[in-house]
């Protein structure tokens, strides 16, 4: 994979390796492009295929340890540390905001277009005027990347991605600790969750600040549950700081640090952790030098995308096209609108019930619920979308049939990665997001009738075990997480 992106990775035009001849025929030429994405998606289909060898072994109780599950991670990892980035050029556009800010410009209120040589570094030219989606803490972590490296946004691209790199070494330590106070094993907590092949490809390959603000979601929780209440608080905002997401966080937390069960002891504790981390959020976005509620207004930015990957989205595109098939002229960006919005209805009564009826089973079950209601309903879905609510939902347990579509949405969304690598080079072969997702369940249907032992661990055969507590004990400490 890492020799691949040195001709389907995403190099600014600014970029002085682009004028090594090597480089520029790998990134120019049709065979050079045909090559290096071979690489690319025989590098991540052994990395599939890899993680599920590994799996089988952890899901038989065969030896695996902890340690040498995060040495190979360790392994896995190093060459992409060099390589170009993959998947997508998000990172350019952290780079730029940043530019933006120390240019004097508020990113929720104008966007990276306005920076000099914005177009050569990088940035994907759909995000030029966009305003930021992220929240003022990253914009600290974003302008301060920028002050380090002021001419080169690679350079910056590379510290991005060691910084999304600590955040899933942050991961790594507060899985296995969840996955204990919940019973779970935590050598299989963490395969699922760290050394997943999305994580590789899209937190690593790709730098997305999700990892920041999944290591800040864990740690919160795992705060709550020990009962540091208010670094558990400081800590939500801090994710919330960096995607607004997870501010499904706080409420749990608040739930957690009641006096006891009753509504008014909940309400009570809900309205002093909003206080609290509507206060830290508040001096936050004082010390980024942006309006505290300035993220409010950018929360749609994601949404201009259509995704054949949002539920929502897919529906009102699959009406709008039989709309104008049955001769009432093009509804598409209606439906689309409509869809959207039972979405967005249904989402809150989802949000809203999880809170006020929260019983029945972990907090942090309900975290990883909520993350999971954001994608499923939200307007628009990234594949690495789907992270947010991996690591909650495998320190928390998945029974057989569970643990069987968690695996089959890991495998797709990573062949439908490995589909799109080719979007990185405009000169060759470019699929479209519909024709990469059949691809990717053809790919998917392919992988499991050539490969018995992973494909038992796809479709959950009679005796493989899911994800959960095989011990009196680790049952008894699983009960004992649940809300009453």
């Amino acid at each position: 994979m890492s020799v691949g992106s040195l001709g389907v990775g995403w190099f600014p035009l600014s970029a002085n390796v682009l004028r090594l001849p090597i480089i520029n025929y790998l990134q120019t030429s049709t065979l050079g492009l045909a090559l290096t994405r071979s690489f690319v998606v025989v590098g991540a289909a052994l990395l599939l295929q890899s993680w599920l060898v590994i799996g089988v072994d952890i899901m038989h109780e065969k030896t695996v340890s902890l340690r040498t599950l995060y040495v190979t991670m360790a392994i896995w990892v190093t060459p992409l540390m060099l390589s170009g980035p993959l998947f997508s050029r998000d990172v350019y556009s952290y780079y730029m905001q940043g530019r933006l800010q120390l240019d004097g410009h508020n990113p929720y209120e104008s966007g990276v277009s306005l920076v000099p040589g914005w177009f050569t570094s990088g940035v994907d030219p759909m995000w030029a005027d966009a305003k930021t989606p992220y929240g003022p803490v990253f914009l600290l972590i974003e302008k301060g990347v920028a002050s380090l490296v002021p001419s080169s946004s690679l350079v910056a691209a590379y510290v991005f991605r060691a910084i999304s790199v600590l955040g899933i070494i942050a991961i790594g330590w507060c899985v296995p600790r969840l996955a204990r106070h919940h019973g779970i094993n935590p050598v299989a907590a963490s395969w699922l969750a760290v050394l997943n092949p999305l994580v590789i490809m899209h937190l690593v390959a790709g730098a997305h600040n999700e990892s920041l603000m999944i290591a800040c979601s864990c740690f919160a929780m795992l705060c709550a549950i020990e009962k540091r209440f208010i670094l558990a608080t400081v800590v939500a905002t801090i994710a919330l700081g960096i995607k607004p997401v997870a501010i499904v966080v706080l409420p749990f937390i608040a739930i957690l640090a009641a006096r006891d069960p009753s509504l008014r002891s909940r309400t009570i504790s809900l309205l002093k952790v909003g206080a609290g981390s509507a206060l830290a959020l508040i001096v936050v976005s004082w010390c980024a030098n942006v309006g505290p509620l300035g993220w409010l207004n950018a929360l749609s930015t994601p949404g201009t995308v259509r995704s054949w990957l949002s539920p929502m989205t897919a529906l009102g595109m699959l009406s709008g096209l039989v709309l104008d098939l049955l001769g009432f002229g093009n509804q598409l960006g209606n439906t689309i609108t409509l869809f959207r919005l039972i979405g967005a209805v249904v989402l809150g009564i989802t949000l809203v019930g999880l809170v006020i009826r929260p019983t029945g089973r972990s907090a942090t079950r309900s975290v990883a619920i909520s993350f999971l209601a954001l994608v499923a309903l939200g307007p628009v879905v990234q594949p690495w979308y789907l992270l947010w609510s991996i690591p909650l939902l495998a320190v928390t347990g998945l029974s057989r049939q569970q643990m069987k579509f968690v695996m089959i949405g890991i495998c797709a969304f990573t062949i439908h990665g490995i589909a799109n690598s080719s979007a990185t080079a405009d000169t060759f072969i470019e699929f479209s997001d519909g024709l990469a997702m059949l691809l990717a369940g053809v790919t998917l249907a392919i992988a499991m009738f050539a490969s018995p032992r992973e494909r038992n661990l796809i479709l959950g055969d009679r005796d493989l075990p899911g994800l959960e507590p095989n011990t009196s004990a680790q049952a008894i400490q699983a009960e004992s997480m649940v809300l009453s």
